[in-house]
């Protein structure tokens, strides 16, 4: 687990490093990517915006962020500076492994003069905030690199700094479908391969004990989860 940790933190670090050149790695696929008949198909979600997005305004109509709540973004990515959560009242908390993430969402907010809680460079399994700490997250476009300890231990930790009967909003790879194979070529080439074993029926059995599933949506190649966090 450890090593494939290190593999996605070196892996988004060198995006963070190409992006800040105008590279977006996205858009220089190999041929054997491109020319794969179930591209086209994955190239059009992109394209129409419809591929699981932390953006998506089903996940802000869900999760109704408040200025009295606190928000935590596992797995945070760039989502503070382009998907809109600049501009929610809530407090945003933000956990990436990518430290250049991390570094880069520092200087956003200063030079911003954003307000925000903590940005913390680690792992989401294990996060340094308190128990019953927060009223809203979100987890979207992290799962998938890992396997079912790991994705265990993801829930058992989120479980852990949720407040009861709170809300949030994750996803997972629909394993099987032409999309999600396309994009974990895309991923794997990118030195992120997926490592996401699980069934959908396996899946749910692991949230059935703490959190409830109000429902579920397959967006592109992934599901989204809208979850109310058990007691």
């Amino acid at each position: 687990m450890e090593q494939q940790i290190e593999q996605i933190r070196q892996s988004y670090d060198k995006a963070i490093e190409y992006g800040r050149k105008g590279i977006d790695l996205y858009k220089e696929l190999p041929k054997y990517i491109i020319d794969d008949p179930d591209y086209p198909a994955y190239q059009r979600l992109a394209e129409n915006n419809t591929l699981s997005d932390s953006g998506r305004k089903e996940i802000a109509a869900y999760l109704n962020p408040t200025a009295s709540q606190s928000f935590v973004d596992l797995g945070c990515c760039l989502n503070l500076m382009f998907r809109g959560y600049k501009e929610w009242p809530s407090t945003y908390y933000g956990v990436d492994i990518s430290s250049k993430t991390i570094q880069l969402l520092q200087h956003f907010v200063e030079s911003e003069h954003l307000t925000v809680g903590v940005l913390h460079c680690g792992s989401i399994h294990e996060t340094p905030f308190a128990d019953n700490q927060f009223d809203i997250g979100a987890c979207i476009g992290v799962l998938e690199y890992f396997d079912q300890p790991f994705v265990e231990s993801v829930l058992k930790e989120i479980h852990r700094i949720m407040k009861p009967n709170t809300k949030l909003v994750l996803d997972v790879p629909d394993i099987g479908s032409p999309e999600n194979r396309i994009s974990m070529m895309i991923e794997e080439y990118l030195g992120r391969p997926d490592k996401y074993n699980l069934s959908t029926e396996e899946f749910e059995g692991l949230l059935c004990d703490k959190f409830e599933i109000v429902s579920k949506e397959k967006v592109g190649p992934m599901i989204q989860y809208f979850l109310r966090v058990t007691s």
